[in-house]
This record gives structure tokens, sequence and C-alpha cells, in this order.
């Protein structure tokens, strides 16, 4: 049994195509904020760009339906809220010091390894705000597939001993609470939490954007959101979407 937040309200389901989708579709119908989409398998499970999420049953899909009706700009830092929630997640289930990390944009690092895919659709509305957003976290229970852009690792080889039902419930009620810290208070403090576990923060890393690279030092998040870089060029770069990686 999975205990959700006041509220919100539970489809769950042995398999499904991917539960981003399920969202969306059930978000079209006119379902309400707060309905979350769980299954044990996905068959067609996404990343960001495009990627196939490899989705084994033994991990846990879930995505949350939310009804920000704020501008893209703004809402955009829900991917941020989603992260921290998730590291917070992972702090409480895994055995106490073990390294959790944001690492921009979205992911989150356990033993600088990836536990957890975050993807972020959305619907506008007629007056261009974000009408529907869906936040999909496929998390690494049980398994940790091969064959990702980055070393994987699942909570059971960090430590936890949690089931997926554990999982689903801790990170539904911790995304709920940085919502509604978001919605009260703006950006600030999850933009404080999530600096306070930023992967790779004053080290040199490569920051890919399209076919481009700028490689330099991680200075910060700007109060959007946005990676601020001290470049190796000698300039300072502002990058709002992309992705980074270790210097080699």
């Amino acid at each position: 049994m999975i205990l959700l937040p006041a509220g919100y309200s539970l489809v769950a389901l042995d398999s499904i195509d991917s539960t981003n989708e399920e969202a969306l579709r059930r978000a079209e119908a006119g379902a309400a904020h707060g309905t979350v989409v769980w299954s044990r398998t996905q068959s067609g499970g996404r990343g960001r760009s495009g990627r196939v999420w490899s989705s084994p049953a033994g991990n846990a899909y879930v995505s949350l339906l939310l009804r920000p009706l704020t501008p893209a700009a703004v809402t955009a830092q829900l991917s941020f809220a989603v992260a921290v929630a998730v590291a917070e997640t992972f702090e409480r289930l895994l055995p106490p010091g073990t390294p959790v990390a944001c690492k921009w944009p979205n992911d989150v690092l356990v033993a600088e390894r990836k536990c957890v895919g975050i993807l972020l659709q959305s619907r506008l509305a007629t007056d261009g705000g974000i009408a529907v957003l869906v936040a999909g976290i496929g998390t690494n229970v049980a398994n940790a597939p091969a064959g990702t852009d980055w070393a994987a690792i699942c909570l059971a080889e960090a430590g936890a001993a949690a089931e997926v039902e554990a999982v689903v419930e801790a990170e539904v009620a911790a995304v709920d609470r940085w919502y509604r810290i978001w919605k009260q208070q703006g950006f600030a403090p999850i933009r404080e939490a999530w600096l306070s576990r930023a992967y790779a923060q004053g080290r040199r890393i490569r920051a890919r954007t399209g076919e481009r690279e700028v490689h330099g030092v991680f200075e910060t998040l700007d109060d959007g959101g946005a990676l601020v870089l001290a470049g190796d060029d000698g300039k300072r770069h502002v990058i709002t979407a992309g992705e980074v990686f270790p210097v080699a």
C-alpha cells in the first residue's frame, strides 16, 4: 500500500508504455493536480533528449501530474525541486554518509553514479503559461541498467533495503513538500538546497550544449537555475540547457 499526501490520488499499473505518457493522457482527459501514475514496468520509457530508459521490474517508475499555472521560464525551476526531493529521499533511505549529489540540470548521483532519471514534460495554457507539468521519476531500486551515458548504480547496491512502494511513497511526499515550498517561497530555498548537494561545484567540468562544449570551473547557479561557468577561455558562461561531465 502506498500512502500519498492529502489531495493526491494513485493510479497503480502493472505495465504501461510510459508513466509520463499515461499522466499526460489523463491530464488531457481532465485529471486533477496530484494524480500519481505508478507502474511496475514500462515498455517505452524515455529519458531526456528521447533516450530510451530501460524499465525492468524491481525499479520505481512514477509520474506526478502538477498544474502550476505559472510562466514556462518559472516552471522550469521545478526540475531542481524534483531533484532535491529525490536527493533528500535517497539520503533518508541510504546508510549515513553515503554521498548523494545533484548534477546539473536534474540528475541525482549516488557515489557519483546515476541512480535516477528525471523527465519533466509540459502542456501550455491558452495564456502561454504551463497548464500541465508531468514530473517523471525513474529510480534504480533493485537494478542498475547498463548502456547509459553515465555509470549507473541502484539503491540496493548502495545499501538501501527499501521496497519499490516505499521509494515511490517517499519520493511523492518529498516532491509535494518542495512543490509547496516553491509555490510559497519561490526558487531561492530550492536553489540553496540544490547547491548544498551540487556535483562538481568549484571543479573543472565540461558542459555540452548541443554540438558545442565549454570547459571551465562550475561556479554556481544563477537565480533562474542556469549553470554559471568560469570558462577556460577567460569568459563567464551562463548555460541554460545542456549536460555536464567531468574533465578527463
